[in-house]
């Protein structure tokens, strides 16, 4: 792409963003209040991804990603939980029951969502995406989920919004594809899983792609993978590749690859997201600009300090952190306006999210942006009508 045609793609974005479909629901909050609940980091994946993802499976290869697919997406039969059981007490008997609640973008879900008073789901696919295809598979299976993504939304207007995916073994392609997603299924941003082909988006042959976000306007949520293959090899004991570890560092470490690379200075209003409460930077952020400030031991590319393109460039979600502590910290070193809401489900449960916002110290202004207002300014969701 070139200027003209950044151009042109901004234009038309804004046109697009008037044409975002409403979701207008609202629930009550324990103490009787109405405040909007829009859930920003919520799975799906479609029947088409079985089988493909079966064939990674077979296949086999280093990358620690396959233990959690095959617990997902392994032709073995699924565990079920012992009566009462809640996720956290075996994740991997969990993992084996995931799949139904994944492929379900209709009844099933939204019961879940009425039930724990959620207004809104931000859908997007699951991990790892459509990023361990080869390049034709990942092309088009990338368009096939985003057309039922959108389907999905036209069904629920009310209740479902969503992130396009797309296939970063071609970035030109891709590009094209974030074109469609937003002008004409009329989605609301983009979500990569980190890495593809153990390479990271400050890497030139992805800068299509961030041109392509930047020119439409379009947030990009970068979520977690395990670690890269060059990086993988302390993270395969103790199952320290998924979410209890790696994938907080491998995310964190994506995102300073591009803080650090100059990346972010040659698009400097492209909007990224991240989850799980910012992945840990925030609590580095001071460390990270002692040594990554421009100029320092670390910021030789960089024209700003970390904490600068955080205020600039980035959002977070609380996705799979329910610490009122972390959540409070995060708010206090990031801004209010920089922190959404999230679920994370069907990884982790409904209700004790629910509960973590509706209990958490926040004054009314910080609970309602928190809860839905920052999402509706980054995503473009439209306000609720009622």
């Amino acid at each position: 792409m070139n200027i003209n045609r950044r151009m042109v793609l901004g234009g038309i974005s804004t046109a697009a963003a008037a044409a975002v479909l409403p979701v207008e629901i609202s629930r009550p909050a324990p103490d009787g209040t109405r405040v909007r609940k829009i859930a920003t980091e919520e799975a799906f994946v479609i029947p088409e991804m079985i089988g493909p993802l079966r064939d990674v499976l077979r296949r086999g290869g280093p990358n620690l990603d396959l233990k959690l697919l095959a617990l997902i997406y392994g032709e073995v039969s699924a565990a079920a939980l012992p009566s009462g059981a809640m996720p956290g007490a075996n994740r991997d008997a969990f993992a084996r029951t995931l799949l139904p609640l994944l492929l379900d973008i209709d009844a099933g879900r939204l019961g879940d969502m009425d039930a724990n008073g959620v207004d809104v789901h931000l859908l997007s696919l699951g991990i790892p995406g459509v990023q361990m295809f080869e390049r034709d598979t990942a092309v088009a299976l990338a368009t096939l989920t985003n057309d039922r993504l959108s389907e999905a939304v036209r069904r629920h207007p009310t209740r479902f919004c969503g992130l396009a995916a797309f296939a970063p073994q071609d970035p030109n392609a891709a590009a094209k594809e974030m074109e469609r997603a937003i002008n004409s299924l009329k989605l609301n941003g983009f979500l990569v899983n980190s890495h593809t082909d153990n390479a990271y988006l400050d890497a030139p042959r992805f800068w299509p792609i961030l041109e392509a976000a930047e020119a439409l306007d379009a947030p990009l949520y970068i979520h977690p993978r395990a670690p890269s293959d060059g990086m993988a090899a302390p993270f395969g004991d103790y199952r320290l590749e998924g979410s209890a570890w790696g994938y907080g560092v491998e995310t964190g470490t994506h995102v300073m690859r591009l803080i650090f690379s100059g990346v972010l200075d040659r698009f400097p209003r492209l909007r990224i997201v991240i989850g799980h409460m910012g992945e840990a930077l925030p609590f580095w952020m001071w460390r990270l600009d002692f040594m990554g400030a421009p100029g320092s031991r670390a910021g030789r590319k960089n024209q700003l300090k970390p904490s600068e393109y955080f205020q600039r460039n980035f959002a977070i979600t609380t996705s799979g952190v329910e610490d009122p502590l972390a959540l409070r910290f995060a708010i206090d070193k990031l801004g209010v306006d920089h922190v959404m809401w999230a679920i994370d489900y069907p990884y982790q449960a409904t209700a004790p999210a629910v509960a973590f916002l509706d209990a958490a110290s926040l004054s009314d202004q910080e609970r309602a942006k928190i809860s839905y207002q920052n999402a509706e300014r980054i995503f473009r969701i439209a306000p609720s009508r009622q």
